[in-house]
């Protein structure tokens, strides 16, 4: 079977030593950037990975991966790095289908992981106080054509809890999320999984001890460090820089 483009699809352009651009398809010249013009009608039909003469280069026409999607994301607040995010499906137990609360929509970047993975089964709540990061988020989200699986909605979840429950997984990327954890425990399923991410050791220890006192069960702490390998022909070695902390991770289980 041909996989071929239709109307509204996102589209993200790659080509050699070129940064991937996403666009929408659609008919008609659409600005791009700043003052660049791009006309996709011909696309329209077309088997997806053809070429598209622009800008004096020649593109390639693909499907945007997530990697793609989280690399060109309009950034406004700091983004949750892919090393960290890729743990926190794993310590979340985030999976097809899942119905997942996330408080700190932030950029939206994990926000697109947790979507990514609960697939178009699946349903991701996310809560965040500030309106200008969900609607950063939300355009995100919509760009990445996932917006039927996510829910952006302005709510202090420490204050106000969830609002409702039957949640999978819960993910906080907040200042302070113990004290979301006593609503988050109430408002998931039974054998569901908690993740936490947070900067620094003090704010660490507390969510732990938080974890701990609530009674969720199978409390664990992480942080995930990411070293690359230079290859050459003998000559493989460490690079000599490497992405070190950016967050600590906690997790537990909901454990009636």
């Amino acid at each position: 079977m041909v996989d071929s483009w239709a109307e509204g699809d996102a589209v993200c352009l790659i080509a050699p030593r070129e940064a991937p651009r996403i666009v929408r398809l659609a008919r008609g010249p659409q600005r791009v950037g700043g003052d660049s013009v791009l006309d996709l009608t011909e696309q329209i039909g077309r088997p997806v990975g053809g070429e598209v003469p622009w800008l004096g280069a020649t593109y390639r026409a693909v499907r945007p991966s997530l990697s793609d999607l989280l690399t060109t994301l309009h950034r406004g607040a700091q983004i949750v790095t892919a090393k960290d995010a890729a743990q926190i499906l794993l310590l979340a137990g985030v999976a097809p289908g899942g119905r997942v609360a996330e408080a700190g929509s932030g950029s939206g970047a994990l926000t697109l992981v947790l979507a990514s993975a609960v697939g178009p089964g699946g349903h991701v709540l996310s809560c965040d106080r500030r309106p200008e990061f969900l609607e950063n988020a939300r355009s995100n989200v919509a760009r990445a054509g996932w917006g039927d699986r996510v829910e952006f909605r302005r709510r202090d979840v420490a204050l106000e809890g969830w609002g409702e429950d039957g949640f999978t997984s819960v993910v906080l990327d907040l200042a302070e999320p113990w004290e979301v954890l006593d609503a988050s425990r109430t408002s998931m399923v039974s054998g569901g999984y908690v993740a936490t991410y947070t900067p620094t050791y003090n704010q660490l220890e507390r969510t732990v001890r938080r974890l701990r006192d609530v009674g969720f069960g199978e409390v664990r702490a992480v942080e995930v460090i990411e070293r690359g390998i230079h290859v050459g022909d003998g000559g493989t070695r460490p690079e000599f820089e490497m992405l070190g902390h950016t967050g600590f991770l906690a997790s537990a289980r909901k454990v009636d």
